[in-house]
């Protein structure tokens, strides 16, 4: 279920600028008890199941636009030097046919700017172009392109699983850029350990949240992110021992195998993971949807107590039926929080 949060983008000036990176969230999962093994011993369709709480950070491949907006001349007259030019989710990739890949460069770009007019090179919907832009002078030696960004995201997930060869699958829905609502490009990123501290609890018809803290060093670095997809994130565990602190092995199902009636969902609550009853109520094979193939129903009194259902942050909790992982929560129903969707194993498994 997504909680991708970002506070305002970056306004691009020719001065000390606003910087605001954007932060985001989802949750947990996890099994039951079992046998330790080692990742040698994961092969085939058995995964380690996750269920632990990460930290996630991620660069953008490129620096994604947000918005565009109007500026203030030093005449006074009101402009919007990138309107009709630039577009809510292109990516800058060049500035004057010079490789950009972050704001501070943008920004540093433009201190130096000695044209009238810049050229930016754009990546839009997959395809390069590139647009003249004349900065706007707001105070002397200032100028601004009108041009609000975003390079990176960050926020709390729930790995999913972890395969024989360390390859590790999170959250079962891909991250989306809140102000756009497109799938971010990402070069790469990081997983970083994290703790949770608070548990909002959802009702009348705003879903809880789960909060937590995650400090950004390579102490706690996990492992590294390698792709943002609908259905998921995915990359390397280097630290096996420090998330999979308890391994245990699952077989996975596939989507034929999967049936109505109980399941299991394993989530991180008040301090650990433990699995509670839910039940799947529909299944949908179509496929329309990659990530929308389970309905399920939260029937736990004692999850339901603690969260009143699936709350924000629950993203990549582990689904199990009759002993195998079926797949991972997504989506939380916002009228009725003790239902939501979750993705096939299936799904994940095909991103590896």
């Amino acid at each position: 279920m997504k909680k991708w949060k970002y506070k305002a983008g970056s306004f691009i000036a020719a001065v000390v600028l606003f910087l605001m990176s954007g932060y985001v969230g989802w949750t947990i999962s996890d099994a039951g008890e079992g046998t330790e093994v080692s990742t040698e011993a994961s092969q085939g369709d058995t995964v380690l199941v996750g269920g632990m709480p990460i930290g996630i950070y991620m660069e953008t491949d490129g620096v994604m636009v947000l918005d565009t907006a109007s500026v203030t001349g030093i005449d006074g007259k009101e402009y919007e030097p990138a309107g009709n030019l630039v577009r809510s989710g292109d990516y800058i990739i060049a500035f004057n046919e010079k490789e950009i890949t972050d704001k501070k460069q943008l920004i540093n770009e433009l201190k130096e700017l000695k044209e009238e007019q810049v050229l930016l090179t754009l990546r839009r919907k997959g395809e390069e172009l590139q647009v003249r832009v004349k900065p706007i002078e707001c105070s002397p030696g200032e100028y601004k392109l009108g041009i609000w960004v975003r390079d990176n995201v960050q926020g709390l997930g729930t790995v999913t699983f972890m395969t024989g060869s360390s390859k590790f699958g999170a959250l079962g829905h891909g991250i989306h850029d809140t102000d756009t609502n497109a799938l971010l490009a990402v070069t790469g990123g990081t997983l970083y350990k994290t703790s949770i501290h608070s548990i909002q609890k959802g009702e009348n018809g705003i879903p809880g949240s789960m909060e937590g803290i995650i400090v950004y060093n390579s102490y706690n670095c996990l492992g590294t992110i390698e792709k943002n997809t609908e259905a998921g994130i995915y990359g390397t565990i280097d630290k096996m021992e420090e998330l999979f602190e308890e391994q245990i092995p699952v077989q996975t199902a596939s989507a034929e195998e999967i049936e109505k009636g109980p399941a299991t969902v394993r989530c991180f609550v008040e301090g650990e993971v433990k699995n509670y009853d839910i039940q799947v109520t529909d299944i949908d094979a179509s496929g329309q949807e990659v990530n929308k193939g389970i309905v399920i129903q939260i029937t736990d009194p004692e999850l339901l107590e603690k969260t009143g259902g699936i709350i924000q942050g629950m993203s990549g909790s582990p689904i199990l039926q009759n002993g195998k992982l079926i797949g991972a929560v997504t989506h939380v129903f916002v009228q009725d929080s003790t239902r939501g969707y979750g993705i096939f194993i299936e799904n994940m498994l095909e991103n590896l």
